[in-house]
């Protein structure tokens, strides 16, 4: 019986496989770790829970800018039109919201200042007010709120801006902030 080409690379494909053992599975790795979908649906489902917890992160009070009672504020993030932060500090940017903080504590002023940014922001209000004081300490340093709202405004991450407000709406006592939207992405930065 004469070989054929077929006949010969079937004896050598087989001469080769001598050994090999057949995979249990037909499932290539690709390298990528499969999802645990266990673990998808529990995240899933805490994204979905609201906490009562307030989380107050990235919000640092490792140096805290000073500034007196009747100082000024303003600050814009890089990026942010000039125009607009005139527009700001005219007060012809309307505040939709408004946050008191007189008479609270550092920590106190912190979590609630955090909890409305964070609501602002699911509500994509464009701008608000914050009213933090000016009042002199007994001790007679520099306004405490008003010198932590100044430091923690340039770390939030919504806050493209803020101007202190005209004396109508608390003067050196408050300031408007100019916060991102992320429903019109793009176009506020």
């Amino acid at each position: 019986m004469s070989s054929t080409p077929d006949d010969s690379d079937s004896n050598l494909f087989a001469e080769q496989m001598r050994g090999v053992k057949r995979i249990a599975h037909d499932h290539a790795e690709t390298g990528k770790a499969r999802p645990d979908r266990q673990q998808l649906k529990r995240q899933r489902l805490n994204a979905t829970q609201r906490s009562n917890e307030t989380r107050v992160d990235g919000l640092s009070d490792q140096f805290v800018i000073d500034v007196g009672a009747e100082d000024e504020l303003y600050w814009a993030r890089d990026g942010v039109q000039e125009g607009q932060m005139r527009k700001l500090k005219a007060g012809q940017v309307p505040f939709e919201g408004s946050l008191d903080l007189h008479g609270m504590s550092v920590e106190k002023a912190r979590e609630t200042l955090w909890a409305f940014l964070a609501e602002a922001a699911r509500l994509e209000i464009r701008c608000v007010r914050v009213t933090h004081g000016k009042a002199a300490r007994i001790d007679g340093k520099r306004p405490l709120i008003k010198s932590h709202v100044n430091t923690w405004l340039r770390q939030h991450a919504q806050v493209l801006g803020f101007t202190s407000c005209l004396p109508r709406h608390g003067g050196t006592g408050a300031i408007y902030l100019l916060l991102k939207r992320t429903m019109l992405e793009g176009r506020d930065e």
